[in-house]
């Protein structure tokens, strides 16, 4: 039997936690499959899809600084969701031209249902207008959520707001979140703050007992807004959970196969 081959695609990659989280759904499921990380240099985009694609690799993960670039290449049919979103995070192989996708905003709303947070009809508070907040605003307008997209730079939340169905956009001047939570349902940090130290784009006397609260934040796992809003009783989803659905439903494309989400879980959550 031939050896499916996964990989990644990035530049750096060797921090990335896909490969041991996919080699575990293919263990779990006796998969004849590998997944191995591939570094080309900034500029080889282009050659790096031809090569996978003639070496007959089933799916690509694609990571920085490639994700916005497979937009652009002639290589690569892209789907309208990535496009929507500006930027594909997995290839499939499996047609006659390889397809790109966008993995991160089903990823993000299987996240929340995974702590039986119901998002039609909700009203969303996503704070950042990045690659991240992209991904999660069009999730939650899809799936039927009203979405008030904040952001330090105000413009660029409302060009986001723009192309969002059913969104609008901020600035985070003082008291600005602390009125849009006050009716919200989901909260959702797509910033990276909460990362490289203990601090939260949100204040804490903002947060209440109603609210998911889904930070993307994975390293750490429990960061500053996490706890605030454990603290007053809200529901808790941290970023690994996002960070799992992605590449589930990744595996997913590739395979045609239900995912080992919890096989795939255990193996992410002992990296980190």
């Amino acid at each position: 039997m031939a050896m499916d081959v996964f990989g990644l695609l990035g530049n750096p990659v060797g921090h990335s936690l896909s490969p041991p989280m996919h080699e575990a759904a293919y263990d779990e499921l006796g998969l004849e499959a590998r997944y191995v990380a591939f570094e080309p240099d900034v500029d080889d985009l282009e050659a790096a899809i031809d090569g996978a694609r003639a070496l007959g690799i089933t799916g690509l993960n694609v990571t920085i600084p490639f994700k916005q670039d497979v937009l652009e290449s002639d290589a690569v049919a892209v789907d309208e969701m990535a496009t929507r979103i500006g930027a594909v995070n997995t290839i499939d192989f499996s047609g006659e031209r390889p397809t790109g996708h966008n993995t991160d905003a089903s990823g993000a709303l299987r996240a929340l249902r995974e702590h039986d947070v119901v998002v039609e009809g909700a009203t969303a508070v996503v704070v950042g207008a990045g690659g991240a907040g992209r991904a999660i605003s069009f999730g939650l307008a899809d799936a039927g959520a009203t979405v008030e997209i904040a952001n330090r730079t105000e413009e660029s939340a409302h060009e986001l707001a723009a192309e969002v169905p059913n969104a609008t956009g901020h600035g985070l001047e003082d008291g600005t979140l602390e009125d849009l939570l006050a009716e919200a349902d989901i909260l959702v940090n797509a910033t990276s703050v909460g990362m490289e130290e203990d601090a939260t784009p949100v204040p804490a006397d903002a947060l209440h007992d109603e609210l998911a609260v889904l930070d993307a934040v994975y390293r750490p796992l429990e960061t500053r807004l996490l706890r605030d809003a454990a603290d007053v009783g809200a529901t808790t989803v941290d970023g690994a959970w996002m960070l799992l659905y992605q590449g589930v439903e990744a595996f997913e494309l590739w395979t045609g196969r239900d995912a080992p989400v919890a096989s795939m879980n255990d193996a992410l959550r002992s990296r980190l």
